[in-house]
């Protein structure tokens, strides 16, 4: 049954080895169909893969591989929450270690330019604390980081 709503993220050629690498990386995600093309179209030939239905963390998504007319930017992004240090540091260098590039506050992107936010729970509890001086400090330590460090976080909200 095709689903009702479905974020469709384009893809030069490489959805289906984006959507491997995501199913093998994020828990409660998967590959699902793979639609070859019927025939030839502007970025492909007949047989090519088309699109690639799969998840990511429970959101159903559609990879389309539509050729070089349009690239990912940070206008959209998967936010990750992560439960532990070990959760983030996996989730991390699992996008940049696999040829993706480091950013700053918990973002980074991977080597097909899809942005992801990796934000431990910790991080989102702290900066809505009920305390402004606590979420500031707090809000202020996320500011130095590339990757999130949780210890950092629960340091600087304790002051």
């Amino acid at each position: 049954m095709i689903r009702k709503n479905t974020i469709c993220l384009w893809y030069d050629k490489d959805a289906l080895e984006a959507a491997q690498f995501y199913a093998r990386t994020f828990p409660d995600s998967a590959v699902g169909r793979v639609l070859r093309a019927p025939g030839d179209y502007p970025s492909g030939t007949q047989g090519d893969v088309l699109t690639v239905e799969f998840t990511v963390a429970g959101v159903a998504c559609l990879g389309l591989n539509g050729g070089t007319a349009f690239k990912h930017n940070e206008a959209f992004s998967f936010q990750i929450a992560t439960d532990d240090q070990a959760e983030t540091d996996r989730l991390w260098h699992a996008i940049v270690g696999n040829g993706g590039q480091e950013s700053a506050c918990g973002w980074c992107k991977d080597k097909w330019g899809l942005s992801w936010q990796i934000t431990p729970r910790v991080l989102t509890e702290a900066i809505a604390d009920p305390d402004p001086a606590a979420a500031k400090r707090a809000f202020e330590a996320m500011m130095t980081m590339g990757k999130i460090d949780i210890a950092a976080i629960e340091a600087a909200r304790r002051g």
